[in-house]
């Protein structure tokens, strides 16, 4: 089940946490041997592939405390553990860690980062 989003703006989201925004690629409808696939079996395929659009800031830390100089200004700022995951990656996910959104009339999946099997990352492919 996908849950559907008005007009927005994508630039407009923001990631919770570890969690991973991708555009999946189409997948194969024809066979290495020409058999065409249809829609109900390329839905049940366990791994998915599709490039990164945004990321979460990461796994929280909670903040140190210095009770042992208290004349430092206290500061409860959170820090992140940074996620690999980079804008425009194509990265394989598990499908069933994934959850399904429409905006725009196109199918996104947010992903956590522990779905994520592998990133490929091609520096030269946006210049």
């Amino acid at each position: 089940m996908a849950l559907e989003i008005g007009d927005q703006d994508l630039n407009r989201f923001i990631l919770i946490g570890d969690r991973v925004l991708i555009k999946p690629k189409d997948p194969q409808s024809k066979t290495k041997s020409g058999l065409y696939l249809p829609p109900s079996v390329q839905e049940k395929e366990k791994v998915h592939s599709g490039y990164v659009l945004k990321v979460g800031p990461g796994y929280p830390i909670p903040a140190v405390s210095d009770e042992e100089e208290p004349w430092k200004e206290q500061r409860d700022e959170v820090k992140y553990v940074p996620l690999q995951p980079q804008e425009g990656d194509l990265a394989v996910y598990l499908q069933s860690g994934g959850h399904e959104i429409i905006f725009n009339n196109e199918r996104y999946v947010v992903v956590s980062h522990n779905s994520i099997l592998m990133l490929i990352r091609d520096e030269g492919l946006f210049e």
